[in-house]
């Protein structure tokens, strides 16, 4: 199975340290059974609108599912109140890691974890990863 994960950065090297959805960027990877491919740096437009919206507000969450159009697991350290809106559309996975390397690595580890939470569709819940 080929999977499309996308890893909020703010740099390229390390996961955001703030919600998943304040990242600047998302690195998009397409994760095959045992490798993985850079696919393309996609630039949060949460970053060109409204800075005024609180965290939670809907508009953040239709921001955030925009910019991630075709992916189905969306990794980071923290998610924030928008999560319930986020799991219906992404396979949303908390990593106990600093850097995109080490993210990637545990990813692989729990591959079979995700695919089966992305098989629940909109029952899915959060995945938090060691």
């Amino acid at each position: 199975m080929e999977l499309l994960i996308a890893f909020g950065t703010d740099d390229g090297i390390n996961l955001n340290n703030d919600h998943v959805g304040m990242a600047k960027y998302f690195h998009v990877y397409k994760f095959f059974e045992e490798e993985e491919e850079f696919v393309e740096k996609r630039e949060n437009v949460k970053f060109k609108g409204n800075e005024s919206m609180k965290h939670g507000d809907p508009d953040k969450a239709k921001a955030t599912s925009s910019v991630l159009q075709g992916v189905g697991v969306l990794v980071g350290r923290r998610f924030g109140p928008n999560l319930p809106r986020l799991v219906k559309k992404f396979v949303c996975v908390i990593v106990r890691t600093d850097t995109l390397k080490n993210a990637i690595r545990i990813i692989h580890q729990n591959i079979g974890k995700i695919i089966a939470e992305k098989n629940k569709g909109e029952d899915r819940k959060l995945l938090i990863l060691k």
